[in-house]
């Protein structure tokens, strides 16, 4: 990082780093731990209590899991329940669409309306009376388990 992004600012790297590290425990719910300081190697740790492991066995279970935090958040933060086309605007403008494959997080509607609805994640619901169809997304049981709103 700092022969990469920081090269005239080597100076900076403490903050800048403090900086990067709390946005990725606010936003995605995971934690920088140093597992060796004298080679600086870091390692992410899920700090949500979302069962990592579970979300995905292939060893991408912790970006899934902050991605799941994020999804999570945009219903929260759009209410809960949240409409369908709400949560796909605020994904779409941190550059992951719907009815694009994404490389870790696949096609995201099959991800959010099949994988975690099954999964006790998230519930996706047709709001009654809508014509044509309208659905909405709100947190699942199993959410509500392993994480809290606040």
């Amino acid at each position: 990082m700092l022969n990469e992004f920081l090269r005239d600012n080597q100076e900076h790297f403490p903050v800048v780093f403090s900086e990067v590290s709390e946005c990725l425990r606010l936003v995605f719910g995971v934690e920088i731990k140093e597992v060796d300081p004298k080679e600086h190697i870091y390692t992410l740790v899920p700090t949500l209590g979302l069962t990592c492991d579970e979300i995905l066995s292939d060893g991408e279970g912790l970006p899934k899991a902050g991605f799941l935090a994020l999804v999570l958040s945009v219903i929260m933060l759009c209410g809960d329940p949240a409409p369908e086309e709400a949560v796909w605007g605020a994904l779409s403008r941190m550059r992951v669409y719907v009815g694009r494959e994404h490389c870790v997080f696949g096609e995201l509607r099959e991800l959010l309306t099949r994988v975690w609805v099954q999964e006790g994640y998230l519930e996706y619901q047709q709001m009654p009376d809508s014509h044509p169809a309208r659905y909405v997304f709100l947190w699942g049981p199993r959410a509500y388990v392993e994480t809290s709103k606040w």
